[in-house]
């Protein structure tokens, strides 16, 4: 069971709390991930504040776990929110054969299936009906707090219920249940809302157990469990997971200049040999193969890098493809649809969109490629256009292999031009070019001798006095 129908008063957001991300992951999706990874079958998730949005989310984001949903529709308590769980699971007449029932929160993105299993491993042989995390912090805050009599776990206090001196104890409950479900039906049941906040708490199942067969408890280090409950809670479990996220590249075979200093999604496949430096945000369904280098600031979203690619630095590339050996850059935009064959090049200030550029061409600088269809080896000058649009439609423009455009041309599609064709610089281009053809289009040059010093004479005889006093006053000391 994951609980996840809270609001998240604190977010201070119109999203609901376990929809807020962290590595391009909702927080509910990491806890979901680390339960299908340590084994379990069937999923329950319990939403209440709006659910259907939450619903949708995770019925995108979640296609390998059978996941099915309670609701809540009056938040009273994470006693209540299990209640309803388990009334939802009887009313499927579910026949699972394992008796045990994990219970997560669905706002610690932090927990780790290798601590999952650790629970189910130990708890299972500890002969009790209930098995719990306790950590020990410095600061433990609003934590409910572990109560020991013996050494033994006895209960858990919620903060708003404990005693000055009970607000003194610093080993925690981080809110990780393994529970036998005949116990909890029995214990979820005798649930009574005598305390503070008038709810049916999830927490003193654990008295419930204690008193019968015991309640196991392991110790584990806070950063495991760590809950978000506002935007700085958000930062800090995003800090931690992009530090995961790095490391386990880096084991793989992945080179970061800079790991603290980059942000790469949960999505993100990075293959061996890869050098990232440092301000590079890999973001989407990126992939990126061997050998391939991206340097500083350059972003990269649902891009895929070919082998021995390089992208330098300051680049920003989305829904792309960058072929192998090609070059990219500095500053250069690769919008939706650019597929880049090998060995080609984009230099800087290029900006391309739903365009290919075939093996060995290139467009060094200044210039836009729209809605193109380009051959191999060729070549586009500084400052070229592709006027791609009419003001109703786009129209595509054609540059069939070993073409050359001059600096400075602007191609108004629908056009092609032919393979082996030449357009000369300033050219502006209408009509299609034939093969191994010379496009020429500009207003004829008219040199007028001797009038360069004519005009200055003018331009100096049109001042004004204000004029002529502003270029030999002297600022004052």
């Amino acid at each position: 069971m994951v609980l996840a129908a809270g609001q998240g008063t604190r977010m201070k957001s119109r999203t609901p709390k376990v929809l807020h991300e962290v590595a391009e992951r909702p927080l509910v999706s990491w806890v979901l991930h680390a339960a299908h990874q340590a084994g379990v079958a069937r999923t329950c998730a319990v939403l209440g504040h709006d659910r259907e949005r939450v619903k949708a989310r995770l019925q995108n984001c979640i296609d390998r776990l059978s996941l099915e949903f309670a609701y809540q529709e009056e938040q009273v308590g994470t006693g209540h929110a299990v209640r309803c769980a388990l009334a939802s699971i009887a009313a499927r007449k579910a026949n699972d054969a394992n008796p045990w029932i994990l219970i997560l929160y669905g706002d610690c993105p932090l927990i780790r299936s290798e601590q999952l299993r650790r629970l189910v491993r130990e708890t299972s042989k500890s002969g009790s009906d209930l098995g719990l995390f306790t950590c020990v912090v410095e600061n433990p805050g609003a934590y409910g707090r572990i109560l020991r009599q013996g050494g033994r776990v006895i209960g858990i206090r919620e903060y708003k219920d404990c005693t000055e001196r009970e607000r003194e104890i610093r080993e925690v409950n981080p809110g990780v249940y393994l529970v036998r479900r005949s116990f909890l039906e029995q214990a979820i049941d005798a649930l009574t809302s005598d305390n503070v906040q008038g709810e049916l708490y999830l927490t003193d199942i654990v008295e419930a157990a204690a008193r019968a067969s015991g309640a196991h408890d392991i110790q584990a280090p806070m950063t495991e469990f760590f809950g978000v409950n506002d935007r700085a809670d958000l930062a800090v479990c995003e800090q931690e997971m992009q530090s995961r996220i790095v490391a386990q590249h880096q084991h793989a075979g992945v080179t970061f200049r800079s790991p603290k200093n980059v942000f790469v999604g949960a999505e993100v496949k990075i293959a061996p040999d890869v050098t990232i430096e440092a301000g590079v945000e890999l973001r989407g369904q990126t992939v990126i193969e061997s050998g391939a280098h991206i340097e500083t600031g350059t972003i990269l979203s649902n891009a895929t890098v070919r082998q021995n690619a390089h992208l330098k630095p300051y680049c920003v590339v989305a829904e792309s493809e960058v072929g192998e050996h090609a070059s990219v850059g500095p500053f250069a935009h690769l919008r939706s649809g650019t597929v880049l064959g090998s060995s080609s090049k984009i230099g800087n200030f290029v900006e391309t969109k739903k365009t290919t550029l075939g093996k060995e061409s290139k467009a060094g600088h200044l210039a836009y490629l729209g809605d193109g269809m380009i051959g191999e080896r060729v070549n586009i000058g500084a400052g070229t256009i592709f006027c791609n649009y009419d003001g109703i439609q786009k129209h595509t423009t054609v540059l069939e292999d070993d073409v050359f455009i001059g600096s400075d041309s602007q191609l108004v599609a629908p056009i092609t031009v032919k393979r082996g064709a030449y357009v000369a610089s300033g050219s502006t281009v209408t009509r299609d070019v034939p093969s191994d053809a010379l496009a020429i289009s500009r207003v004829k040059q008219d040199n007028k001798e001797g009038y360069a010093s004519r005009l200055r004479a003018r331009f100096k005889g049109s001042q004004t006095p204000e004029d002529a006093n502003s270029k030999t006053e002297k600022p004052s000391k």
